[in-house]
């Protein structure tokens, strides 16, 4: 199994399943084995890419509750490379099912160690914008955390209490738990808190914020309306390109090998 992120933020429209569809897509673009798994009720990253599973079919639920192994619930995408682990509103249900069972908060860490001989080079876990079971079951399966930051003030006040929560479960249930980076988004370079709330958190922490920022893109915001990340919805715009580059910075930081970048799929629509 290759490396294990969890793209996490408790505060809600910061960008985590934007960012957790567009950097699986660019990665796998990049030629990396991807998997996305989709750890939110609301099913946005299926959505996102064009697979929504109904009631009858199994997800992540059937996972956490071990009805099923995530290997049969993994689904291939649009974009070659990258799979899904598909998730629906059924998944409210598990944090509470599993309220009285031993060890809940490792299920997930379980289920990715039984996937077997069907292996890849990163897996990505979209969270819900909460501190759940959910998310502390990605938190203490992953190896690294991405914590998207949305250019605006109110941003940076609940980071710190990420941060704490991430040391604690470091301390307690993941010790190899690492930081990958703080990544800004939805940045408007017109906007003049934007620049300052980038130049607050590159201050405050030195050296975990990403190179790579995030541009407020109407492109990336149309894509999951047609069920298509942006790399084939439009592979030209400003924030497409701005995720490719974080997949080949994120490569860099995870010391694995990049490989040539894949020809543009059928499809997609570059813009100058």
């Amino acid at each position: 199994m290759g490396r294990i992120v969890a793209v996490v933020n408790q505060k809600g429209g910061v960008g985590k399943t934007t960012t957790s569809v567009n950097l699986a897509a660019s990665l796998a673009a990049q030629g990396q084995r991807a998997l996305l798994i989709d750890m939110d009720p609301q099913g946005n990253a299926c959505s996102g890419l064009g697979v929504f599973a109904t009631p009858q079919e199994r997800t992540l639920y059937h996972v956490l509750l071990g009805q099923a192994s995530l290997e049969e619930v993994i689904r291939p995408t649009e974009v070659p490379g990258l799979f899904l682990a598909p998730a629906n509103t059924q998944l409210v249900g598990a944090e509470i099912e599993l309220v009285s069972e031993l060890a809940r908060e490792t299920r997930l860490k379980r289920a990715l160690a039984k996937l077997g001989n069907a292996t890849y080079d990163v897996v990505l876990l979209d969270c819900p914008p909460s501190l759940n079971l959910l998310t502390l079951n990605a938190l203490t399966a992953a190896d690294g955390v991405l914590i998207p930051l949305q250019c605006e003030y109110y941003a940076l006040e609940g980071l710190s209490h990420l941060l704490k929560t991430i040391e604690l479960v470091r301390g307690s249930l993941n010790e190899r738990l690492a930081l990958d980076g703080i990544l800004l988004t939805m940045f408007d370079a017109r906007n003049n808190l934007g620049h300052q709330v980038i130049e607050e958190a590159r201050r405050h922490f030195s050296g975990q914020v990403c190179d790579t920022i995030i541009p407020r893109n109407v492109r990336l915001s149309e894509a999951p309306s047609h069920g298509k990340p942006g790399i084939l919805y439009d592979v030209g715009s400003r924030g497409v390109q701005a995720y490719i580059a974080l997949a080949e910075e994120l490569l860099k930081r995870w010391k694995i090998d990049s490989r040539p970048l894949r020809s543009t799929p059928a499809g997609a629509a570059p813009t100058a």
